[in-house]
């Protein structure tokens, strides 16, 4: 069976290209309602990080309110503030 070209190579894909497909929006619609790049939406959608702004952008154009943002990006567990509390909200001895 033929791989299809438009298909990630690992088994990861972001919830950010799962949203912006399912509302059929190009990589190019999604960067010109937000005010930024294309190549920014593809490096999103890779895995790489960015500001808290440009995702605040994004969430905003794709039409979603602010408080729907863990719909397009996970929470960021590395952030000091949500390890914190993700490690207090853990049960003793998980």
């Amino acid at each position: 069976m033929a791989k299809d070209r438009d298909e990630p190579s690992s088994q990861h894909v972001s919830k950010l290209r799962v949203v912006r497909e399912d509302m059929m929006i190009s990589k190019a619609e999604l960067a010109r309602r937000a005010g930024v790049s294309a190549l920014t939406i593809d490096r999103i959608e890779s895995g790489e990080t960015c500001r808290m702004e440009t995702k605040r952008k994004i969430v905003l154009a794709l039409g979603l309110k602010l408080n729907e943002r863990d719909k397009v990006f996970a929470p960021d567990a590395g952030h000091p503030v949500i390890a914190k509390a993700t490690k207090r909200l853990r049960p003793k001895g998980a």
